[in-house]
């Protein structure tokens, strides 16, 4: 099958299958999403009980992610996935009957929207293990990437889907298809090829094979200082760098004054900037920690000239590659967390990674809030890709040091050149003449 390095995860038979069957489940899991808002929106009015609801959801993500872990990398990755594709179904079908009969209102809502939210948390780490079995090690960070197209482009399709369709019947029927969606799932949970699935890899030495436990994975952790600071940074991006849902809406309401239909707008842009994000991560070989870095660097110097941006066009000029680098960003530290940990820890290592993206949204949200409103939102986008753009720094001279200097060798081989050896030795003549 004749494919570019941009698609090559699609070369193998077991991701193709996998990959289709996301894109359907994603559709149909953003329409639910938009659903749910629209429904809560209608019966109260109010924009906080919306973010209550979404609340609800993301909650169980810091409590239950640990034990998802913990499950992913102890028992069989198949059954656990259909058990929660069933329970998916089964909730959004419970959705639909609420929003078709009344029966139960809002603290319905609620309830499901937190069950929901408890079956995501278990189910994220145990379906990254499954989906890194797909493929083999070269094509695994391609395949990450991919995802992230295909988690966008679903996205943009079920959202803008979603909305006529809520506008025309009500949100019921996205329920419905919702619940539908997770029978492509299961569909392909059965279609995928054991026997070309790539799980066998040794264990470490460090590592029993029987060691399953939640404080085991702690350990784990703990030893390893690299993705420690990957995990860190990844935190300090995703807070302050990456909640554009917030700093969009306030510099559409406040300094831009485009209104509702500049945040959509802006919001559509930044929905692109993500597609573009996973093209190029998709293209990109090898997904390393320099990548990792400088995408951090790019993206805080963006958000910064974004908080001075004197207009709409120029602002979503400067968050289309925001956008992108933020996807880079999140593949980057993915393909990391699983390429350079043991795979009897993989499931944990993700389970940590979903919480760190999780407490990153949950923090960095209302504080950006509360900036935008008490120092304005360009000064948040200013102050927030300042401090952005030096942790950034500091954790490229971490992971520097902790992976044996080799931008500090690299530097000594530039400077040691004969082109650059004299201008250098000039410079520093000069800078010493300057401080006497």
């Amino acid at each position: 099958m004749a494919l570019g390095a941009t698609f090559a995860a699609l070369r193998h038979r077991n991701y193709r299958i996998w990959a289709a069957a996301g894109f359907v489940s994603v559709i149909g899991t953003w329409m639910q999403v938009l659903g749910v808002n629209w429904y809560v929106l209608a019966e109260t009015g109010s924009a906080t009980s919306m973010g209550f609801t979404v609340l609800l959801q993301a909650l169980p993500t810091l409590l239950l992610s640990v034990w998802g872990g913990a499950l992913a990398d102890r028992l069989p990755a198949r059954p656990l996935l259909i058990v929660a594709q069933a329970a998916h179904a089964a909730l959004a079908a419970g959705l639909a009957a609420v929003a078709v009969t009344g029966a139960g209102g809002l603290p319905a809502i609620y309830v499901i929207s937190l069950v929901t939210g408890a079956v995501s948390a278990i189910e994220g780490p145990v379906m990254g293990r499954w989906a890194s079995t797909l493929v083999n090690r070269e094509s695994l960070g391609n395949a990450l990437a991919l995802g992230s197209l295909t988690n966008s482009a679903g996205r943009i399709l079920g959202m803008s889907v979603g909305a006529v369709v809520v506008a025309a019947v009500g949100p019921a029927l996205l329920f419905g298809i919702n619940a539908a969606s997770f029978v492509a799932v299961v569909v392909a949970l059965f279609g995928v090829r054991e026997g070309e699935r790539h799980s066998v890899e040794p264990p470490a030495a460090d590592v029993a094979p029987a060691d399953g436990g939640i404080r085991a994975g702690f350990r784990y952790l703990l030893r390893q200082p690299v993705l420690l600071v990957a995990l860190a940074l990844s935190f300090v991006l995703g807070s302050l760098g990456r909640n554009y849902q917030v700093t969009m809406a306030a510099m559409s309401d406040g300094p831009l004054g485009g209104g509702a239909s500049g945040y959509g707008f802006l919001s559509t842009v930044f929905a692109v900037g993500t597609v573009l994000g996973a093209l190029v991560a998709a293209r990109r070989r090898d997904l390393g920690y320099g990548m990792l870095v400088g995408s951090g660097l790019v993206a805080s110097g963006l958000q910064i000239a974004a908080g001075l941006a004197p207009g709409t066009m120029s602002f979503a000029a400067v968050i289309l590659p925001v956008a992108a680098a933020a996807v880079v960003i999140d593949t980057t530290v993915g393909a990391r967390a699983q390429l350079d940990t043991d795979y009897a820890m993989r499931g944990r290592v993700l389970a940590a990674l979903a919480a760190t993206g999780s407490v990153s949204a949950a923090v960095g949200a209302p504080l950006l809030g509360w900036l935008s409103e008490h120092a304005g939102p360009r000064q948040t986008l200013v102050l927030a890709g300042t401090v952005t753009a030096v942790a950034t720094a500091a954790a490229g001279v971490a992971l520097d040091w902790l992976r044996d200097r080799r931008l500090r060798h690299r530097l000594t081989l530039v400077l040691a050149a004969p082109a650059v050896r004299r201008p250098v030795r000039r410079v520093a003549v000069t800078a010493a003449r300057v401080v006497r």
